[in-house]
């Protein structure tokens, strides 16, 4: 039976949760996998994705590893706004965490990205990976026309997003960058540090110790 109730490592660990959730929604306010084993949950979201079939942009997942001061079996996968919405009656000392009863279906939530066999590619400065995102950020703002509709945002951020950043030595797109930032994995560039990028077959994966970027390439189907 899956659990009904997550109880969290911590308020701290609560607080987390809150600000992950939020900075997901800010791209894309849709679902979240809430994925528990034992005293640890895995919260996968979506940031970047393809909108019709054939389309180019590649998937791109966040994913943050969090602490349970309980053991608890889940997989379920439902609305940000839905655990948004939990999380903001909880009070500050609270750490149990009610699962919203209501699912979701989502493509991306059925992608099961590698757990083992990752191969280290490279360390890439944060510096350079929020130059990348910023790029891309002023690019899409600069072709984007006024009031446009649906598909016209795809045809602006497919191409830049899913554009490789050069030197890496793995084809990593922009969006990777762009999905780090937003969710806050990349720690301040002025401290000089570092992500990690590793490979697995057509898998990549962005490591920070804040959290996750999966990359998943759009020819790939599901």
């Amino acid at each position: 039976m899956q659990a009904q109730n997550l109880v969290l490592g911590d308020p701290q660990v609560r607080a987390d949760l809150k600000n992950f959730v939020s900075r997901a929604r800010s791209a894309d306010d849709g679902a979240i996998r809430l994925q528990a084993v034992g005293t640890t949950l895995a919260a996968y979201v979506c940031v970047l994705r393809p909108r019709i079939l054939g389309e180019g942009m590649p998937t791109i997942l966040g994913m943050r590893a969090m602490p349970l001061a309980e053991p608890a079996e889940l997989d379920t996968t439902v609305s940000l706004a839905s655990v948004a919405d939990r999380l903001a009656r909880m009070e500050d000392a609270d750490t149990q965490l009610p699962v919203p009863p209501m699912t979701v279906s989502e493509s991306w939530a059925g992608i099961g990205a590698p757990r083992s066999g990752w191969q280290r590619e490279a360390d890439v400065p944060v510096a350079e990976l929020e130059q990348a995102a910023h790029r891309g950020i002023r690019e899409v703002a600069a072709r984007m026309p006024d009031d446009p509709g649906a598909a016209v945002v795809s045809s602006v951020r497919v191409p830049v997003w899913s554009e490789t950043i050069p030197g890496l030595g793995a084809p990593l797109p922009a969006g990777a960058a762009f999905a780090a930032l937003t969710l806050g994995f990349l720690a301040d560039p002025a401290e000089g540090g570092t992500a990690s990028l590793f490979s697995n077959g057509r898998w990549l994966r962005l490591s920070t110790d804040r959290g996750h970027i999966l990359v998943r390439p759009p020819s790939v189907l599901f």
